[in-house]
């Protein structure tokens, strides 16, 4: 049966996976209510897991140190009660050559090497080369689907992975080519980098230590 993740846990994990982002933004990536989330956030700050800075007329939350080990002790509890966890090892099995055919797709939509310039900045004036990259996120796209199913099966905290790259690359494919890459949209790369954070803290893994 799949396991719902309680609020606090989803504040928690939101600042985790958004990194730097105000309340608004921590309480939509689960759908919770802002003052809920507000709430969460103020215990978790006086309990010295979260951090709120501003600058620039801009301010956010993001994790300490011992938040991040928070999270990821109540994230191994939460799989332990959910008996999930071996699904979710092999579905980070199969994420990892997907996620360096993304890496690659990326790399290759900022950078197109051209006569005396291998690392030229692809200025988006050959089709060709653009059309090939949005086959391959499409190809990515598909092989998401079934690996999102997976885990939403085991915590509801995992779905919307898929539909939201999928989202993100029919803008891409429609001409909006910032839903490719860009960190500031719910872009492919940023989908995507989410759904890795996500595994990678949901099993207690370094990310710089993965093959």
């Amino acid at each position: 049966m799949t396991r719902d993740s309680p609020p606090d846990l989803l504040v928690l994990h939101a600042v985790r996976l958004t990194g730097f982002a105000d309340t608004p933004v921590i309480a939509h990536r689960f759908g919770l209510d802002a003052t809920e989330a507000e709430e969460a956030l103020r215990d978790a700050e006086s309990r010295g897991w979260v951090g709120h800075t501003a600058f620039a007329g801009t301010g956010g939350w993001s994790l300490t140190d011992s938040g991040r080990a928070e999270n990821e002790r109540r994230l191994a509890a939460e799989l332990a009660r959910a008996g999930g966890a071996d699904e979710v090892r092999a579905v980070h099995r199969e994420f990892l050559p997907l996620n360096a055919r993304l890496l690659r797709a990326c790399t290759d939509w900022q950078i197109r090497p051209a006569a005396g310039d291998r690392l030229a900045v692809n200025d988006h004036s050959d089709p060709a080369w653009d059309a090939r990259i949005l086959r391959e996120l499409a190809d990515i796209d598909r092989a998401l689907a079934p690996l999102a199913d997976r885990l939403g099966s085991v915590l509801t905290r995992f779905r919307g992975y898929d539909t939201r790259f999928a989202a993100a690359l029919a803008r891409a494919r429609a001409g909006e080519g910032a839903w490719v890459d860009r960190t500031d949209v719910d872009s492919c790369h940023r989908v995507w980098f989410e759904l890795h954070e996500d595994l990678i803290a949901t099993l207690g893994l370094d990310r710089h230590a993965e093959p």
